[in-house]
């Protein structure tokens, strides 16, 4: 089966939506906790979840997973599965030598922008259902799940608005897959230098792409979901015109450092998120070549 052409063009696609999807069941409590931080909920990470159970019960907790889900389907496996070929045609380019670094962050950022234009109606849907929990009673969307949340935005925002935060988005995923993806890459070179191989080879790794996939990505995550929240005020107009007024407006309001609202719950989401993805890649990847796949 590894012989045929169709099978090795979808492989990359598909293992990497499937490990997205593991690691989105794992991790999506911490998110819906990460996404009340970034809105305004001042209880700490335990202080929300507690709040959230209390108010919500525990299945708010995941509120969004079908959402969460169909985001991985599309978002992860486009930009893992883009990232593989990207990384095949340079390593050709390079007749068989290792990229450099400045390659493996052009490869995670072409792949991640990408990625994410495919993956933000999901993610629109995601941050809307999360949110809604924070709005009063009377503003409430009360999506029942991500098919009712797409339908119910082509109705009032036409298909345009589905992409709401789009560019926005787009940045914040070249930010985090060039950051993941290009650490991962390096220090799992840097490691095999160090006879430093299997699974502590592959946590290592992945607890450094995990780092810095945080650190790239918050401020836009930040910025991205301001966007996507927003309601229109009383006479109309949006909190928000675009990207550089919320940016602005941000750093008016709080400084660079609100940017970084919510980092230890943001850093304990995608890290391991980042982590368990590449891990399950990397198992998943070790599966197929010992059984021929």
């Amino acid at each position: 089966m590894s012989d045929n052409a169709v099978w090795r063009a979808v492989k990359p696609y598909m293992n990497g939506g499937l490990s997205g999807m593991g690691a989105t069941c794992v991790i999506q409590p911490l998110d819906i906790i990460k996404v009340r931080l970034q809105l305004g909920s001042t209880g700490g990470p335990i202080g929300t979840a507690a709040a959230i159970v209390k108010n919500e019960g525990f299945g708010a907790l995941y509120t969004g997973l079908s959402a969460g889900l169909l985001r991985q389907a599309t978002y992860t496996t486009a930009r893992l599965g883009l990232h593989s070929q990207f990384v095949n045609a340079l390593k050709e380019s390079n007749k068989g030598e290792n990229l450099s670094l400045a390659q493996k962050a052009g490869a995670g950022l072409a792949a991640g922008g990408l990625g994410a234009i495919v993956g933000s109606p999901a993610d629109l849907s995601l941050i809307r259902m999360q949110a809604d929990g924070t709005l009063p009673p009377d503003q409430r969307r009360n999506y029942k799940g991500v098919a009712h949340a797409l339908v119910d935005i082509v109705k009032k925002d036409g298909v345009g608005g589905l992409f709401t935060g789009a560019g926005t988005t787009s940045i914040r995923a070249m930010a985090l897959n060039m950051g993941m993806l290009a650490s991962n890459d390096q220090a799992k070179e840097m490691m095999a230098a160090n006879q430093i191989t299997g699974f502590p080879a592959t946590l290592g790794a992945a607890s450094i792409a995990g780092f810095f996939a945080s650190f790239f990505s918050l401020p836009f995550d930040y910025v991205k979901t301001q966007l996507q929240k927003q309601k229109p005020n009383p006479d109309g107009t949006m909190p928000f015109k675009g990207f550089m007024d919320c940016c602005g407006k941000t750093m008016a309001s709080g400084g660079p450092l609100k940017f970084y609202t919510g980092f230890p719950t943001y850093y304990v989401r995608i890290a391991p998120h980042a982590m368990l993805t590449l891990m399950a890649l990397d198992a998943i990847q070790k599966f197929q070549k010992k059984n021929g796949f």
